[in-house]
């Protein structure tokens, strides 16, 4: 691992950022915000040879990665939905469009 000395990039804001909700894509921002913050505490413990602070910080980061991964958007289909919603269902858009229906 290398200290990333570099300041962070903007982001891009999306048209569908809702300012009253945290949305996937800000709460997908601030994990990648505070992964590149971790990433840094844990280099400059390694750099300090603090192995108990560099540990620490390797089992929060790699916590991180694990909920970027979970946080990321996936599509909704039959295979999923039931995980998802908790119970058996048809994703809807596999459902043919009806006509007056808010997908149709």
């Amino acid at each position: 691992m290398t200290a990333s000395s570099q300041p962070l990039p903007e982001r891009k804001k999306l048209d569908e950022d809702d300012h009253d909700l945290l949305t996937f894509g800000e709460a997908g921002e601030r994990l990648r915000m505070e992964i590149r913050a971790t990433e840094d505490r844990l280099n400059t413990y390694l750099a300090a040879s603090d192995s108990e602070a560099a540990e620490r910080e390797q089992k929060r980061l790699s916590a991180l990665r694990d909920a970027a991964q979970r946080n990321s958007a996936q599509p909704l289909n039959d295979e999923n939905f039931a995980r998802f919603f908790g119970y058996p269902g048809k994703a809807r858009r596999n459902l043919p469009s009806v006509p007056g229906d808010a997908n149709g």
